[in-house]
């Protein structure tokens, strides 16, 4: 047999790559969480040793300056008095074990801990696991207050909810965020952004635009035309979202919504239902990102209308996260 069977030489070369690879990512597994053990493990011992004794080992402390100093003495670097204070919440936010995931890394529960509220936290380390996040994307989800963003369109009882299990969509209106919040853009605060510049920089940026949008969403098409009485209509984004099974219709605007553009999208979704659904396909919907909206003007525009449509705002700078977490806390206080 010759060497140059290119088949089965590459099926070699193939089976060879995917056993290292899978090894290599074994070893990571194994090495996170032996981390993630020790780190619990510090975070009892000094959590014990402190109810034996009457110092408390908060940020700043004696103890913990002590603790770091003679770790590092004893081991070398790595035992900074941020990193053994990190240990101990550690231990406190997670006192059984058992309950810590084997998806996430330290990195990910390093983030987590930043999290001073309990009910936010148990909802981004759900939504990190359900979703496969990076620590990456962990981060920006904090950073761009996700769970307060969700949790002002829920009542008390659908904030607790979606701390306990998760951002779970059942319905088109699950896949709403208001405002939308287009951070990575880094413009400066004051710049004019056209319409047209909007869409291209979420298509340059697709990946953390998807993210930002959440789970379910593929995308389709930009600048998706359709004709209608020898007339062309541009739609800006159609993206197919897999677990509501229909295609969703984004419209962008860089003003103040206007009915008009409500009614435009009614038209976008009655074409969608008769010309592109396919059998197994729900009703599409719409939504339209503006710069800013009138309440009382979206709702009596969108009254009466079988269609789902709806509007939300879009920032591209962060949110007031202090006004957001007390908007929250006014719900669960109702």
């Amino acid at each position: 047999m010759k060497l140059t069977n290119n088949k089965m030489y590459n099926q070699l070369i193939n089976n060879i790559t995917n056993l290292v690879q899978r090894a290599k990512e074994n070893a990571f597994k194994a090495i996170n969480n032996e981390l993630i053990k020790a780190n619990w493990e510090i975070g009892r011992y000094i959590v014990e040793y402190e109810q034996k004794g009457k110092e408390k080992a908060v940020y700043g402390s004696s103890l913990l300056s002590k603790i770091s100093k003679d770790l590092k003495y004893k081991n070398g670097n790595g035992f900074s008095k941020s990193s053994i204070y990190l240990c101990r919440q550690f231990y406190i936010k997670y006192p059984i074990f058992q309950t810590l995931s084997g998806k996430l890394s330290w990195s990910h529960y390093s983030e987590l801990l930043t999290v001073s509220d309990d009910l936010a936290r148990s909802f981004y380390e759900k939504q990190s696991i359900k979703e496969n996040w990076s620590f990456r994307e962990l981060k920006r989800q904090i950073k761009t207050a996700l769970f307060q963003r969700l949790a002002l369109s829920k009542d008390k009882k659908g904030v607790l909810a979606l701390a306990n299990k998760g951002q779970e969509i059942a319905s088109p209106k699950d896949t709403i965020k208001d405002p939308y919040i287009f951070e990575f853009y880094e413009l400066p605060k004051g710049q004019i952004i056209k319409e047209r510049t909007l869409e291209r920089k979420l298509i340059d940026n697709l990946q953390k635009f998807l993210l930002e949008l959440g789970n379910g969403f593929s995308f389709v098409a930009r600048q998706h035309k359709i004709t209608i009485d020898n007339e062309h209509y541009y739609i800006d984004l159609v993206f197919y979202h897999r677990i509501l099974k229909c295609f969703v219709l984004i419209d962008l605007k860089s003003s103040k919504v206007k009915h008009q553009d409500i009614g435009q999208m009614n038209l976008y979704l009655n074409y969608f239902k008769d010309e592109e659904n396919v059998e197994g396909d729900n009703d599409p919907i719409g939504i339209i990102i503006a710069a800013d909206k009138n309440e009382f003007l979206v709702k009596y525009a969108t009254g009466g209308l079988s269609n789902k449509i709806f509007v939300s705002k879009y920032q591209l700078y962060l949110p007031d996260k202090k006004l957001l977490e007390n908007k929250v806390k006014e719900i669960l206080n109702d």
